[in-house]
């Protein structure tokens, strides 16, 4: 037996547990959240993060534009928009990389677990935003008078959706983070960063799994159709040849614009 090789899976293991902990996200049911101010950007505790999702393989990778680096899936996703086919340009929206905005928190009766990040979309972000942006409330980080938030999560059956839902509610009442003050000074001072929890792919990793999601290693060619399947350039007893030529030509045009922003 490999001792070192057993010793190297536990740590990567228990690596990826220790990761794991400084995320949080809500259970079906309502939870009570306060969100602190960022130790690593005392201006502003939300931070966006750029991902592509499913590309290749069903893996998620960090976008470099979370950087204000180049992303070659993007550039791609570009070139597919630009080419005035409707099919392609929804491919294109297809591979350009998704936001998701993170704020830290500790959660109301786990506060002795620490800061964790938060993760969430585009609607529970702008509800927050208005919050803030209204006089009313202001900054609701405040360790002093800031508000706590009560989250109700939503399973898909609950919310008769594929995702299930989300929806905040911040609290009229002003409340400190805690009374503890050794407790409040780890809280604000002992917080992860974000950022490098997260492995940022190079750019020639990305194109690399570009690529493999363009032409998967099998027998048959295969696509991306609009509606999320996959179709396939082999015939089948249904398949009629008009129909096979339009998928055959459809990949060609996506490995000729892949080809000709990544190869010439």
């Amino acid at each position: 037996m490999d001792l070192n090789a057993i010793k190297s899976k536990l740590e990567s293991l228990q690596s990826q547990t220790s990761t794991s902990n400084n995320f949080w996200k809500p259970e079906p049911g309502k939870q009570v959240v306060r969100i602190v101010p960022y130790s690593h950007n005392k201006d502003n505790p939300f931070v966006e993060l750029f991902f592509h999702y499913n590309l290749g393989q069903n893996k998620t990778y960090m976008s470099p534009l979370s950087f204000g680096r180049p992303d070659p899936v993007q550039e791609f996703a570009d070139k597919l928009k630009s080419t005035g086919d409707k099919d392609e340009w929804i491919q294109g929206k297809r591979l350009e990389p998704k936001m998701r905005t993170f704020a830290p928190v500790i959660v109301r009766g786990q506060e002795s677990e620490g800061v964790k990040f938060w993760g969430f979309g585009k609607t529970v972000y702008q509800e927050l935003l208005s919050v803030i942006a209204d006089p009313d409330y202001g900054d609701i980080t405040d360790p002093v008078n800031g508000r706590d938030i009560m989250i109700e999560r939503q399973t898909p059956a609950e919310a008769g959706n594929q995702y299930g839902k989300t929806t905040v509610r911040v609290k009229p009442n002003q409340t400190p983070i805690t009374d503890n003050k050794e407790m409040l000074e780890t809280l604000l001072n002992s917080q992860p960063n974000l950022t490098e929890l997260y492995t940022e792919p190079s750019y020639d990793d990305l194109k690399e799994a570009l690529a493999t999601y363009l032409n998967p290693d099998n027998d048959v060619d295969t696509t991306t159709t609009s509606n999320g399947v996959a179709a396939t350039t082999a015939p089948t007893t249904n398949t009629g040849t008009a129909t096979t030529a339009t998928t055959t030509k459809k990949t060609d045009d996506v490995e000729d614009a892949f080809d000709s922003l990544f190869n010439s």
